[in-house]
């Protein structure tokens, strides 16, 4: 019985799809797994100094930014989302898209913006002392520590929270909170009683992607002087030059991250939310006199601080070093940021479209296999970087006398100092960007046109040609872009894995703002909002989209 069991999976299941998908998976979950097994390797003096003087002072910053930019970030996220969703205010449709610009800029780059803005020397200091002859304590104005971190942090990855919970609140909860209003509660409240409670999915969803990005950060920390377990990392690898004690910390915190994860699938799993398909769009209500004054100037003083005045000030410095950045050189750098992130984008379209198309047949396998494709995005580019850097240094050496046949050497580090590590780094790092996009299409689509292929004597592979593709190419644009932009940004994964003197955008940013040329920073940090709006722009049309529908 089981012998025709596994006969009949074989003969329906196992094909050059289902292969593939299975050697992807397995690529990606090895750098994983490789740190995380350091955990049961004997650890060397190094990691027992650092566990003796250094590590509580590593995790307490470390908490104390994920909890205070966690709070932070979901009270600037939930009421800016509850004020667009529920009620109508000047300008709302154009703070309805505006407030997500500031995940355009990444924290480090409104780091050094900010620092360099609110320092003695800066605008707004010299503003007030040349102008208004006041002036103020620097120390009131310094953003060089926890407190200016979690600043920046908070009024820049807000719109994870915002974005989800508008969207939540906009689609699906319209007839609790107009029955809220038909019974005569105030917006206090239904905003309380309703309102929270309701959207507690959503709001833990984003909040869950703020915490990812602030374990993931390194720009922002190490240029702010902050030691967390992320800059401990980098310190170890390229200060001590220890592999294994960078491995060792990567994998605690891969530990902290999985945890987290669990707790909060399990905390969700205790609540059942029932919320009707077919819920029509929240009707909202329309402010006038103060409130409506007091609306727009939350909304317009959120968005001036997120987005507008440090990107008006790296135009602002762009134009006095124009002359000096615009080179051959920097275009080098713009190259090789687009060839990078090109060929690691379309990688993962390819392979994000042979697991979702996998992915539609509902089994356990599938929802399996999807899961283990997209635990990348929930892991810090330090850790993936860590991991794919043992897996390749293994290679290497398997693949030494292979090297020494070739006339390369003893034992030379031909794949450990290659672009090809790199754009590993960024596959496993954002496969879940690529894979969201492919398979939101692939619902769309539905699987009718398929079966019906199917059903006509088509294969698995021509089916998806000519029925499934045509179909699925607005998925496929929108997951280029977003997938494209993701891996502009990222700054801790190429830091670790590039060549020797292999620069992109964002790794350029990070030398001169760390060199304090803080000017000569503005130019490429303006290359990367400028293709991190595209990101915007691509989700308002998608949004647009939903609504006509």
């Amino acid at each position: 019985m089981k012998i025709d069991t596994v006969k009949r999976f074989v003969q329906k299941e196992l094909n050059g799809w289902w292969i593939i998908s299975m050697m992807g998976a397995a690529a990606i979950l090895l750098p994983i797994l490789f740190v995380f097994f350091t955990l049961f390797q004997k650890p060397n003096e190094n990691w027992f100094h650092i566990k003796q003087f250094l590590l509580s002072n590593y995790v307490f910053n470390t908490v104390t930014l994920v909890i205070c930019t966690g709070i932070v970030a979901a009270f600037l996220g939930v009421t800016l989302a509850w004020l667009v969703a529920a009620y109508d205010f000047p300008l709302k449709n154009f703070f309805k898209w505006a407030l997500i610009l500031p995940l355009a800029i990444p924290p480090y780059i409104a780091a050094f913006t900010y620092k360099t803005m609110l320092s003695y020397t800066g605008f707004v200091q010299k503003t007030l002392r040349n102008e208004f002859q006041y002036q103020i304590d620097p120390e009131l104005l310094s953003v060089s520590s926890i407190r200016g971190a979690v600043f920046i942090f908070s009024f820049f990855l807000f719109p994870y929270v915002y974005i989800i919970t508008k969207s939540f609140l906009e689609n699906q909860s319209t007839a609790y909170i107009e029955n809220a209003r038909l019974l005569g509660r105030k917006p206090l409240a239904i905003f309380f009683k309703v309102v929270l409670p309701l959207s507690r999915p959503a709001i833990v969803g984003g909040i869950v992607l703020v915490i990812y990005e602030v374990l993931s950060d390194y720009g922002l920390t190490s240029y702010f002087g902050i030691h967390t377990i992320t800059t401990a990392i980098f310190q170890t690898w390229f200060a001590m030059y220890d592999i294994d004690t960078a491995m060792r910390l990567a994998a605690w915190l891969m530990v902290v991250i999985v945890g987290l994860f669990l707790i909060e699938r399990m905390l969700r799993k205790r609540r059942r939310y029932h919320i009707s398909n077919k819920s029509r769009p929240l009707t909202p209500i329309k402010l006038k006199g103060f409130r409506a004054f007091a609306a727009f100037m939350y909304c317009f003083t959120v968005f001036m601080i997120g987005f507008f005045i440090p990107f008006i000030q790296l135009i602002a410095w762009a134009k006095l070093t124009f002359h000096k950045i615009w080179d051959e050189s920097f275009f080098s750098y713009l190259y090789q940021t687009v060839h990078v992130a090109s060929i690691s984008t379309i990688i993962i379209l390819i392979f994000a479209v042979i697991v979702a198309n996998m992915s539609r047949t509902q089994s356990t396998f599938s929802f399996v296999l999807s899961k283990i494709v997209t635990s990348g995005y929930s892991i810090p580019g330090a850790i993936i970087a860590i991991g794919v850097l043992a897996v390749f240094i293994t290679l290497d050496k398997w693949l030494a006398p292979v090297y020494s046949q070739m006339g390369l050497g003893e034992a030379p580090l031909i794949l450990s100092m290659s672009i090809g590590m790199l754009i590993t780094g960024y596959v496993i790092r954002f496969m879940a960007t690529g894979f969201n996009a492919i398979e939101v299409g692939f619902e769309k689509v539905g699987t009718k046109y398929t079966e019906a292929a199917r059903m006509l004597g088509h294969g698995v592979t021509k089916a998806f040609f000519k029925v499934d593709l045509p179909l699925i190419k607005g998925a496929l644009l929108s997951g280029f872009i977003l997938t494209f932009v993701e891996i502009t940004k990222e700054l801790p994964l190429v830091l670790l894995l590039r060549p020797f003197n292999f620069n992109t955008l964002s790794t350029k940013a990070y030398q001169y703002a760390s060199d304090e040329q803080i000017q000569e920073a503005s130019i490429p940090s303006l290359m990367i909002i400028a293709i991190s709006i595209l990101s915007v722009i691509v989700y308002q049309m998608i949004d647009k989209k939903k609504v006509s529908k």
